[in-house]
């Protein structure tokens, strides 16, 4: 009996994939992706809970053996972090993850705040699609500004003597990436112009199919009424999806990396 009962859910398992995978045939599902997250306003609160964002997605890729590399990551003064952009390689990525994009809200007792009071923290999490060399787009040198600026590392260390990290800002679009993992500026400008043509693509992905006014709209405001998603740790536990209603009562095990009903509803009510 045991021995059915196990088949059973082995098959169970191939048809929900398989159900799955009907749903991965966007244009560019299969493609690798960047993940950039992003504290909002609020100080130490938002970059800690942006660092958490940042460790539940990697205990996720981790779990999936996707490889991840740290391109960008700006550190919080006092805790957390201000900013992250991680590329990460992975089959059907951009398809399982482009739902992630949007504002995420924590509620909760803050471990900062002496007076153990309950805070709202928001930040933003974008998936961008790894585009393939070939894809025509077009970026004009008269349209970038170019700053150089020292890369530094986590409590001082690995910090670079050169000023070799870099920035660039697409002017006409204000689209803004960066880069401070390799030591060479050459390779950190080169990684950001790779990035810059997968944020215009989808830019223009998303204008394309009428979406942009739309997922514009929402990047103008880390903060309240643009949350796609809801982690309430205090006064009671629930992770509740606000686009598809989708909920877990259990945030811990959300944080420590178990979001695959969210990635799967998402990727049905894409």
């Amino acid at each position: 009996m045991n021995d059915c009962n196990q088949k059973l859910n082995i098959i169970l398992e191939r048809i929900k994939k398989n159900e799955i995978n009907c749903f991965l045939s966007g244009e560019n599902d299969d493609l690798n992706i960047y993940l950039e997250i992003h504290a909002g306003a609020g100080g130490t609160e938002s970059q800690d809970w942006a660092d958490m964002l940042r460790r539940m997605y990697i205990k996720w890729f981790d779990k999936k053996n996707y490889k991840y590399q740290i391109i960008s990551e700006h550190r919080g003064e006092e805790a957390g972090i201000k900013s992250s952009t991680i590329k990460v390689d992975g089959d059907y990525l951009y398809g399982i993850m482009k739902a992630e994009s949007g504002v995420h809200r924590l509620v909760r007792i803050s471990p900062f705040d002496s007076g153990a009071r309950r805070h709202t923290s928001f930040a933003s999490v974008w998936v961008y699609p790894d585009v393939d060399d070939n894809i025509d787009i077009k970026i004009e040198e008269k349209d970038l500004r170019i700053d150089t600026y020292r890369s530094s590392g986590a409590g001082g260390q690995h910090v670079n003597t050169t000023d070799s990290a870099v920035r660039i800002t697409h002017l006409p679009t204000k689209i803004v990436v960066q880069c401070q993992n390799e030591r060479s500026q050459h390779k950190n400008k080169e990684t950001c112009l790779k990035m810059l043509k997968a944020r215009m693509y989808e830019f223009e992905l998303q204008k394309r199919e009428q979406e942009s006014e739309k997922l514009l709209d929402n990047k103008t405001d880390i903060g309240w009424g643009h949350q796609i998603r809801s982690y309430v740790l205090q006064p009671y536990q629930l992770v509740k999806d606000l686009r598809n209603k989708k909920e877990s009562s259990n945030p811990l095990k959300v944080l420590d990396g178990d979001i695959d009903e969210f990635l799967e509803e998402g990727i049905k009510n894409k």
